[in-house]
């Protein structure tokens, strides 16, 4: 399994660009999943489902499956703060690429999602992880650098360059596990 990382501001594009490169990977034959970061309140569930019920009277757990998909619930009692690589763990063997949105002080690396327009700082000069940039705007970036600008605006040659590096981002969930549990 590949896994590669997708950072950036809140409205820099993170989310329309993973919407837009998981068709050109499946395009490619690839199995694709997604890993995102989510505010602590999030919820999938609706009031008065079977499943809420299950869930409001205290169960840990909920799997609910049709022969089309399956979602798993979990009720923490307390905060947990699971990392990145946990998530990761939690999904399929048989995927080709995780991208993984959000999660940009992770050590996996990404893509940094940057547009000058935002006026917000690049993280790319002091985050080692960052393997490239995608951006509307590769003229207006705060510093030069030697990492791939590529064209935030083009999924299909941001895929073909994924696929092209992807032996950079091979994962190895025993190496990630043992060095983050």
């Amino acid at each position: 399994m590949k896994v590669i990382g997708f950072a950036g501001y809140s409205g820099s594009g993170k989310t329309t660009l993973v919407e837009r490169l998981i068709p050109e990977l499946k395009l490619r034959g690839l199995r694709v999943s997604v890993v995102k970061h989510a505010h602590h309140k999030f919820d999938i569930d609706h009031e008065g489902k079977d499943t809420w019920r299950h869930r409001e009277a205290g169960a840990f757990e909920v799997v609910v499956a049709s022969d089309r998909r399956l979602a798993l619930m979990r009720e923490f009692e307390a905060p947990a703060q699971l990392s990145v690589h946990h998530l990761i763990a939690e999904l399929y063997d048989g995927v080709d690429w995780v991208l993984v949105e959000g999660f940009k002080s992770s050590d996996l690396l990404k893509i940094e999602v940057w547009r000058g327009a935002h006026g917000k700082e690049a993280r790319y000069a002091d985050d080692v992880f960052v393997a490239a940039i995608a951006t509307d705007t590769p003229d207006a970036l705060p510093e030069a650098t030697l990492r791939p600008v590529l064209d935030l605006n083009d999924p299909h040659a941001i895929a073909d360059w994924m696929v092209a590096h992807g032996e950079r981002f091979n994962y190895d969930p025993e190496l990630y596990l043992r060095n983050h549990v």
